[in-house]
């Protein structure tokens, strides 16, 4: 009896120690691999990026080689001056590979012996950022591509404000429409490109731009619809606020003229107009995406707010003129609708803006 116990006591023993080891052989191994199951995906990443390093340096030797062979063709450097430039390029750009190369081998050995919460905390142009899943992206930096040797186009953001009004025949400025309640905004976006190969001197001007073009009736006049027609009559009480705004949608075209200065970089050029005056003469034309009136007036004691929104018989398809004097990114703008505010009418009215306008480059 003692000889069973013993061997059934032994057994039981084995069987613990097995699971006991069969346990710490699996945490051993799970603690092994839980750094790269979580980075592994990282370090694939940083791998394919190393390729990515060396074609990019490549890409950027090909352009720094093409605007010293420019330069070399407008006659700004010699055939010697052009050898010794690209030498110093291919040199620079070796470094640069191997530099780069080297820093994403580190952050591989970082990985590779760190959990993935691991993070060494430093400001690079090639940075960690969280993507998909557990994978952490890694980019870098447009601004070690070279600089273009000629950019001929440039853009900005316009912006102009100002007075509103209408005009027609018979009609002036303020007649109908009170002046200093009307006005117009436009929030826009330019190109600019230069003309001349050598000169500045003319640049076309083109882009898109949101028109708001608001009106202010006077002595409670208010806009009524009847049909294909749309007139200015009186409201029947007092009116507290009356407005009536179209929006449009357009897409400008000016002849930019004026001085301006270039400006040389050892691999680039610019020209500058930042303190310079400037004229531009041109026109837009596009579509009316909008119209709306807006009332206010007391009706039986009560306040009354009406937005209406209709067609109102406006113009569908609006063009003009516009043209504008500055210095440096302001300047005096104005601009003036060929197309008639309203279609099907018994004379025509024209949506005429006096007001600044922002270049903001």
């Amino acid at each position: 009896m003692n000889t069973i116990t013993k061997h059934v006591v032994l057994l039981i023993l084995c069987f613990i120690v097995s699971n006991v080891n069969a346990q710490d052989t699996q945490t051993d191994s799970t603690t092994t691999t839980i750094p790269y199951r979580a980075n592994g995906l990282k370090i694939d990443r940083l791998k394919e990026f190393k390729e990515r390093i060396k074609t990019e340096e490549r890409e950027f030797l090909k352009i720094e080689v093409e605007i010293i062979n420019q330069r070399l063709e407008d006659g700004e450097i010699t055939k010697t001056e052009a050898e010794q430039l690209k030498k110093e390029s291919a040199k620079k750009r070796a470094l640069n590979i191997e530099n780069r190369l080297a820093i994403v081998d580190n952050k591989i050995l970082l990985l590779e012996r760190n959990d993935a919460d691991y993070t060494d905390n430093t400001d690079e142009s090639a940075q960690f950022g969280i993507s998909l899943g557990e994978f952490t992206g890694f980019s870098i930096g447009s601004k070690n591509k070279p600089k273009k040797y000629d950019k001929r186009t440039t853009n900005d953001l316009v912006f102009a404000i100002g007075f509103n009004n209408a005009i027609g025949d018979g009609q002036k400025i303020g007649d109908k429409y009170n002046f200093l309640e009307s006005g117009f905004v436009e929030l826009g976006w330019a190109w600019k490109t230069r003309i001349f190969q050598e000169s500045n001197a003319v640049r076309l001007k083109y882009g898109f731009s949101f028109q708001w073009n608001k009106l202010a009736p006077k002595n409670d006049g208010y806009f009524v619809q009847d049909g294909n027609t749309t007139t200015l009559e009186t409201f029947p009480s007092e009116l507290k606020d009356s407005q009536f705004r179209v929006t449009n949608l357009v897409f400008p075209v000016h002849f930019e003229f004026g001085p301006s200065k270039k400006v040389e970089r050892k691999n680039y050029y610019r020209y500058s107009t930042t303190n310079s005056f400037k004229i531009g003469i041109g026109g837009f034309a596009g579509f009316n995406i909008g119209t709306q009136q807006k009332l206010k007036y007391k009706e039986d004691g009560d306040r009354v707010k009406q937005k209406i929104r209709s067609k109102y018989n406006v113009t569908p398809f609006v063009y003009g003129l516009s043209a504008y004097v500055g210095y440096g990114g302001v300047g005096f703008y104005a601009k003036y609708d060929l197309s008639p505010m309203f279609k099907n009418q018994e004379f025509d009215q024209n949506n005429l803006s006096l007001g600044l306008r922002f270049d903001l480059d």
